[in-house]
């Protein structure tokens, strides 16, 4: 069942957005800006933090994530950070601690963890919620992507490489990782 549905998205993707109206995501950027398109900086979050915290550079301290002197986008670098370091399930504390709701870029990271903690068909579904708020989110887009050359499903991982390009993507991160990912098989982790 699960496949058809990856299937008919990939063949009609204007069912995915079917829950959306394309807007903006809060902060996320849908072409994967905002710093989304490289690697995150290492911090003391990935170096020296314990699990649900993050560093905070006004006070040079490591604070826990659900504290108010914290903002959103501290807690997403610091999810994208961890997630970079293979600690999928320290960036789920501090991406569960975020305030601004289910916008793109949370779903997107809610795919990319669950995915990455070994729950793929709820990491689908994250995915499929992220591009249903933005449709032009082309790092959800390229995770998915990812995902797809990991269940030997080519055919549909390029069927998101043709919306990353579709969407104005040619030439970032996300898709060339995503036709690398597609020409040799090998993923990668943020």
């Amino acid at each position: 069942m699960r496949l058809l549905l990856i299937t008919a998205i990939a063949l009609f993707p204007q069912f995915s957005y079917a829950n959306g109206s394309g807007g903006g995501s809060s902060g996320g950027g849908s072409s994967g800006s905002g710093g989304d398109d490289e690697p995150p900086k290492v911090t003391q979050t990935s170096e020296d933090c314990k699990a649900g915290e993050v560093w905070d550079e006004k006070t040079e301290a490591c604070l826990e994530s659900s504290g108010s002197l914290l903002t959103d986008d501290q807690r997403y670098m610091a999810v994208r950070e961890l997630a970079y370091a293979g600690r999928p399930a320290d960036a789920k504390l501090i991406l569960d601690t975020m305030t601004e709701g289910k916008t793109a870029r949370v779903m997107t990271y809610e795919g990319f963890l669950l995915r990455k903690m070994g729950f793929v068909e709820e990491g689908i579904a994250a995915y499929e919620e992220a591009l249903a708020i933005d449709p032009a989110n082309i790092l959800a887009r390229n995770y998915y992507g990812q995902l797809l050359v990991e269940m030997d499903e080519i055919e549909l991982a390029q069927a998101q490489l043709d919306e990353i390009r579709a969407y104005g993507g040619a030439g970032t991160w996300s898709e060339r990782s995503l036709a690398n990912a597609i020409a040799t098989g090998v993923t990668y982790n943020f």
